[in-house]
Formats: C-alpha cells, sequence, structure tokens
C-alpha cells in the first residue's frame, strides 16, 4: 500500500520541476502529511561514534533539510540522525535557476544550487525551539560566497551553533561555491582545522560539553590530495570524515541529454567512486577516526556495502527522491536481516570487512 501510494505522488511530484518539488516535500513533513513504516528498533544496529550514541547507523545527508526546517520529522521516519544546512552567515541566494535536474534514467540528481539558505538567525531560532526534543541533529556549516574570509564564516557556524547541535559538518567540499574545494589544500587545510577547532575548544569550555567536529570533503580528490587531508586530520583533534559529497564526473550515466549540466552528480552513479574514495581514506587514517559514507545509498545491500568499506555511519539523500519516505525504514529492516544471515552481535563487526576490494577499485 505504502508502495503504490508514493509511486503515485512521485508521478504527481516529477510534473514539478525538482526544486519545486523538493519545496512540496519539505512542506508535506513540516504539516505531517509524511508518514513512514518504522523498522523496529534493533539493538544489533546500535553503537556509540565519536562519543555519541546512535541508534542505528542511517542518517540523512545534509542538502535536503537545508534551513534546519524538519529534522524532527526526518527523525520519525526512522533515521538514526539527521543533519541539516549547509549553513552560511548570511543568507544567500545561491545560483541561478534552474539548478537542480532529475536523470530518471540512472536514479541520480545533478545540482548546482550553491549553498543557498536562509542564514544562521533563522535557523538557530529554529533550531532553539527544539531544543528540548530527543534526537542526534548536526550542524553542517560553510561560508558565503562573497565572504572575504572564508574561515571565519566557518568558526561563526561553530560559535552561533554550539548550543543546539549534536555535532559539526565542516562543508568544503561542495562544486558549486567557486573556490571551495580549495580549502582541501594542505597549508588550507590546516588553517581551517586549526580555527575551527579552537572555537570548538572555546565553546565547549563555556558550555561545559565537546561536540563532535566531522571534516566533509569530495570524491573528486586526486590520491596526493587524499594524502594531504589524512595527514592534516592526523595532526589535528578532528572527529572524523565524512566521504563524500557529488562528483563533477559523469562516467556511466545513460541519460547524456542532461549529463552536460554544470554541478555535482548524486544518487546511484556516484555509490562505486565514493565507496573506493571511503575505501582509500580507511587505509590512510586508520581504524579508529571515525568515517561518516554518503553517495548512492539506496538499499540495505549498499548501505552495508559503505560499512564493508570502511565506514562507521551511513547517509543518504538523492535516493529517496526515487524511493520516497518509506526508504530509511525498508533500509534498516533490510540491514536487520543481513545481520541475521551474518550472524553477528552488531553492524560493527563487518566494518572493514570488504576494505580490500574497494581499495583495488579505480577512481
Amino acid at each position: 500500500m505504502m508502495s503504490d501510494l508514493f509511486s503515485l505522488g512521485r508521478r504527481g511530484l516529477f510534473l514539478f520541476d525538482a526544486e519545486t518539488a523538493h519545496g512540496l516535500s519539505i512542506a508535506a513533513l513540516r504539516t505531517g502529511l509524511v508518514s513512514a513504516c518504522k523498522a523496529p528498533a534493533d539493538p544489533r544496529l546500535a553503537q556509540t561514534v565519536a562519543g555519541i550514541r546512535f541508534s542505528n547507523p542511517l542518517g540523512m545527508a545534509a542538502g535536503y533539510d537545508k534551513n534546519a526546517e524538519v529534522p524532527d520529522a526526518l527523525l520519525s521516519l526512522g533515521f538514526g540522525f539527521a543533519e541539516v544546512g549547509t549553513l552560511t552567515p548570511k543568507p544567500q541566494a545561491g545560483n541561478p535557476k534552474p539548478r537542480i535536474f532529475r536523470l530518471e534514467r540512472d536514479n541520480a540528481v545533478i545540482n548546482r544550487l550553491g549553498f543557498n539558505n536562509e542564514g544562521h538567525a533563522a535557523a538557530l531560532a529554529r533550531l532553539s525551539a527544539r531544543r528540548s526534543r530527543p534526537g542526534i541533529v548536526g550542524v553542517n556549516i560553510g561560508a558565503n560566497k562573497d565572504a572575504t574570509d572564508r574561515v571565519a564564516d566557518y568558526v561563526a557556524g561553530i560559535r552561533q551553533f554550539y548550543s543546539v547541535a549534536t555535532y559539526f559538518t565542516a562543508n568544503i567540499s561542495s562544486p558549486n561555491t567557486p573556490g571551495l574545494r580549495d580549502l582541501q589544500a594542505k597549508e588550507s587545510l590546516d588553517a581551517l582545522l586549526s580555527a575551527v577547532l579552537a572555537a570548538r575548544s572555546e565553546e565547549g569550555l563555556r558550555a561545559g560539553k565537546r561536540l563532535p567536529v566531522f571534516l566533509k570533503i569530495a570524491p573528486d580528490l586526486t590520491e596526493e590530495g587524499m594524502d594531504d587531508i589524512a595527514e592534516v586530520a592526523a595532526a589535528h583533534d578532528l572527529d572524523g570524515l565524512i566521504v563524500s559529497n557529488t562528483t563533477l564526473s559523469r562516467d556511466g550515466l545513460t541519460d547524456t541529454t542532461l549529463a552536460g549540466e554544470a554541478g555535482g552528480l548524486s544518487g546511484v552513479p556516484l555509490f562505486d567512486r565514493s565507496t573506493a574514495v571511503l575505501a582509500r581514506m580507511r587505509k590512510r587514517v586508520g581504524p579508529d577516526l571515525p568515517i561518516i559514507g554518503v553517495g548512492g545509498v539506496s538499499s540495505a545491500e549498499t548501505a552495508l556495502e559503505k560499512i564493508r568499506a570502511g565506514a562507521d555511519l551511513v547517509q543518504l539523500y538523492s535516493c529517496m527522491v526515487y524511493q520516497g519516505p518509506a526508504l530509511p525504514g525498508r533500509i534498516l529492516r533490510g540491514l536487520s536481516a543481513l545481520l541475521d544471515r551474518e550472524k553477528v552481535a552488531n553492524i560493527r563487526e563487518l566494518r572493514d570487512s570488504r576494505l580490500g576490494h574497494w581499495l583495488s577499485v579505480k577512481v
């Protein structure tokens, strides 16, 4: 029944352009019109990562709830955590429309949004209003396009949201803000992490709590770029990596009409590239640094494969565009069935079990 209803709903939503449909989905979540069949809690899916106890490893990636409008509604779908943003200090409109494109034959999306969001103040008001509610809500922070000091924008995000976030993600991986990915370069990244983590320490002393900070990186890094990130991460008190954001590659697409659109590609075609980069980063950073795997997660099998490649947690976004709000519950039920088959007591036992395979996949 849920599948039939979503099939009808998707046909209706797909009559609209992608950005309008996204806005309608946010409105539906905000007003309680969307419900889904949550999976029963499975203690085998629970684990502690970066000092946070996650009831399950599946999260909503940043980019969907850009303005922190519906984190609790997302959690109600079954996600173990939700990440809001990317948030910049000042509101910004982003790039000209149209700027989101569905590649339906590929179950993929190309976007060139450009950190469109309402800014820190609007998101802070919403997150402050939900402060007493349970649930893990991460805050993804970025820099305004016209910022003269981008590092200062990230520091402002730490200071602004410290009282309402469960964790932070410093997003330096979007291809849609000119020059942003330059922050992945060794010296620039060292300066960024020094400033961000110093702000975290100062705010943590005031608040009496230490919030984890993750770094979100791109899937288009060279081997040397991955070496540099691993080296800088090891030199700082960073709590983890998120691998990865959208790709500029168009390998494997069948929808050649839209493949030429500028922007980052996400969805099913991103899975192999992002998972291979994930494995390479796991090998570089060793077994202890947490990694959240993102890119092309569309099923229990692909979620588990991210974990087998070295992820502690996984996130999705684009594949829910095609499969609807029942996807989180379906993935979690599938993960429980896979754990039954593997006869393991906790999903963490399967981490890195196919690391060698993914290290051999070319990117």
